[in-house]
């Protein structure tokens, strides 16, 4: 099956790479419109490698979180054949170690060889690359060898066309798929004319699909063009950046569409996958360009979120009823997450196991928890007590317990509200992927809910006991104070001693 998905590189029209604007709602815009591939923007191997893998059932997507939960890379499953992940990478193992970490939700994976801007270069990463085409190879070798999916990179061409084409071949023998070329070098920039005649040159000396990138200022005005600049450089395949972003809808067929037609599609695809305030802004702001002096220009500069942002456009109704679904979503899967051995399965995030559940404390009966059946399962079977431990979210303080159990740790992929939640629901996972009862209300097997009541008969007998013990002591010592004064003949005295001490 894989084999037949893998993606290809000929004849194909794609959305470039570009920070900040390649995110989920320009990427699903763009293939709306009719891209057929689409690359994120470039994303650093030091910070991805720190993340971990998180399927977010709200909105329906894979989300890759850092340490400090900022989402560093959203996808979804209508892309997954089509995106691809470009990282920003001076080191082998490290790239290796990223792209082995999402080359199951991603098409193909990009290595950035072009970027010219200081925080790419700056740690031997994008264009800084070109001068290191030892690095080069080392990199794509081991991608190539390493992951499962097609492997590319992008680069700028060299001062001289022969040392481009060099470059270009010796990529090629690394085993990629495909490789992007943007016609400028890296000391020039957009208001430079494009080199279609290196690129060109590139494509006549490799066999790998080339995608010819960088003719937006020039050539490419509108969907027509695109065959232009496909003619310009000889190339079957064309990336588009700047024109793209400034209005999507140029991979349309039909013709491009109006920018107020194109933004609110765009504000709609934010909304949904809630997508950052601030990254929603930057996108609308490239888009609206000399317009931005304009009512609506203003508006949007004043808007500080996303509800502002399609008050500002005329989406409020939108908005809010995207936010009540969202809601009514977020309660069925609470209420899901409770019932008995719910579908999902359990799944590895690193080391962990981890399952989206909730601990739901209604659906359990007072004295029973998934903690306590989970301790009194490690007793029988003579393991050490669960340890938990726990983090809690700065966003919204919410809480997520992991519980290390025979040397195995569990999780729950939901956040809780508290800190005994949230170890309750590890409890949960770890009970359930090892098939065990967890306590709930009517659950058979459930071993310990026998075993407490049985305490608890025991205790109350024990307790029952004791009291009548202690009575009857007390009834004992009335009865001898009774005789000694029926001796002294005090009996009226005896009866209310006798009395006081039974009430007593």
């Amino acid at each position: 099956m894989q084999v037949a998905r893998r993606l290809r590189f000929r004849n194909k029209i794609a959305l470039a790479p570009m920070v900040r604007v390649g995110t989920l709602p320009m990427r699903l815009l763009a293939l709306d419109y009719g891209a057929d591939i689409v690359y994120c923007e470039e994303l650093i191997d030091i910070k991805m490698v720190q993340c971990r893998r998180v399927e977010n059932e709200l909105l329906r997507t894979v989300d890759f979180v850092a340490p400090d939960e900022r989402v560093m890379f959203r996808t979804c499953r209508r892309e997954q054949d089509s995106v691809v992940f470009q990282m920003g990478t001076a080191d082998p193992e490290r790239a290796l170690a990223v792209a082995r970490l999402v080359e199951n939700d991603v098409a193909a994976i990009d290595v950035n060889m072009g970027c010219p801007k200081e925080y790419s270069t700056k740690g031997g990463m994008g264009a800084a690359l070109l001068s290191d085409p030892d690095k080069i190879e080392a990199i794509l070798s081991a991608l190539v060898k390493g992951v499962s999916k097609p492997v590319t990179c992008k680069i700028r061409i060299l001062p001289s066309m022969e040392e481009t084409v060099q470059l270009a071949k010796r990529i090629e023998k690394t085993g990629v798929a495909a490789i992007g070329v943007h016609g400028r070098t890296k000391e020039e920039r957009p208001q430079h004319p494009v080199h279609c005649d290196v690129i060109k040159a590139v494509v006549e000396a490799v066999s790998i699909p080339v995608l010819a990138n960088g003719g937006s200022l020039d050539l490419v005005k509108s969907h027509s063009d695109i065959e232009s600049f496909r003619s310009a450089t000889g190339t079957s395949s064309v990336m588009l950046a700047r024109a793209a972003m400034w209005n999507p809808s140029i991979f349309r067929p039909q013709g491009m569409l109006s920018l107020e037609q194109v933004m609110d599609a765009y504000i709609r695809h934010a909304v949904r996958y809630e997508n950052h305030a601030s990254n929603t802004k930057y996108c609308l702001c490239q888009m609206l360009r000399e317009r931005m002096e304009s009512p609506l220009g203003k508006l949007l500069h004043a808007a500080q979120t996303n509800a502002e942002i399609c008050e500002a456009f005329g989406l409020g109704d939108f908005y809010r009823d995207t936010q009540e679904w969202l809601k009514v979503q977020q309660e069925t899967l609470h209420a899901n997450a409770g019932s008995p051995r719910s579908l999902d399965q359990p799944t590895l995030d690193g080391d962990v196991v981890t399952m989206p559940v909730k601990f739901i404390r209604r659906e359990y009966p007072p004295q029973i928890t998934p903690k306590m059946c989970l301790l009194e399962w490690s007793r029988r079977e003579k393991l050490e007590q669960p340890s938990y431990e726990t983090c809690q979210r700065p966003l919204d303080r919410a809480f997520q317990s992991t519980v290390t159990v025979a040397g195995k740790k569990y999780r729950s992929s939901m956040w809780e509200k508290s800190k005994k939640y949230a170890e309750q629901s590890a409890a949960i996972v770890c009970l359930r992927t090892l098939g065990l009862p967890e306590g709930r209300s009517g659950e058979e097997g459930v071993q310990i809910v026998g075993k407490r009541k049985r305490e608890e008969r025991l205790d109350d007998r024990a307790e029952g006991d004791g009291k009548i013990a202690e009575g009857r002591r007390d009834l004992s010592s009335a009865a001898h104070r009774k005789r000694r004064m029926s001796e002294n003949g005090d009996s009226t005295a005896v009866y209310r001693a006798v009395t006081e001490q039974t009430a007593q």
